[in-house]
Order: structure tokens, then C-alpha cells, then sequence
């Protein structure tokens, strides 16, 4: 037998909408609905005041972050220098000329 999902809140769309659209609006909401952790006290009492503003309601903090979690987003770096490819006029002409 297959692996099934459990869409839970999305068993109220039956069977409209396709198989992948249920099973993505499924994770987005049980993402939505999760208590969120506060970074500064760890305690599970995070809410979501604006997009990307969240306030804990025990230490009262405030912070930002992404707009339907309280996670930052951490952004990778690259060893070396970034490259160019784009080629102006001039160099694609010198190298077709060749």
C-alpha cells in the first residue's frame, strides 16, 4: 500500500483542486497553526502582529522575521568573487570576429 498524507485541514476541499494543491495549502497551513518559539525567552508564546512582526506575549519582545514564521532567514556566502557573464557589445564582437 502507498504512503498516504494526512491533509487534516484540507479534508473539507474533498477532492477539487487536485492531489499537489491540497497537499501544499495542507503544509502551509499546519505551518501556520504550529505554536512559534520566541529566541529570546524559548518559550512557545509567539504571535504574529504584522507580516514579519512578532511579539511574545510572556517576555513582551518584539522581532522580525519572516512573514508567516518568526525564523530568520540566513543567507549563504559564497567563496571567491562574483563573476560577470554578461558580455558588453564590444567583447561578444571581438570574440565572434576571433
Amino acid at each position: 500500500m502507498a504512503n498516504v498524507k494526512i491533509l487534516a485541514s484540507v479534508k473539507r476541499f474533498g477532492p477539487r483542486y487536485g492531489r499537489k494543491v491540497r497537499y501544499k495549502v495542507g503544509k502551509i497551513e499546519s505551518e501556520r497553526r504550529e505554536q512559534k518559539t520566541c529566541p529570546y525567552c524559548h518559550k512557545e508564546r509567539v504571535k504574529r502582529i504584522a507580516a514579519g512582526i512578532w511579539q511574545c506575549k510572556k517576555c513582551n519582545s518584539k522581532f522580525t522575521g519572516r512573514a508567516y514564521t518568526p525564523t530568520q532567514v540566513k543567507l549563504e556566502t559564497t567563496q571567491g568573487e562574483a563573476t560577470d557573464n554578461t558580455k558588453k557589445p564590444a567583447e561578444k564582437e571581438a570574440v565572434s570576429d576571433g
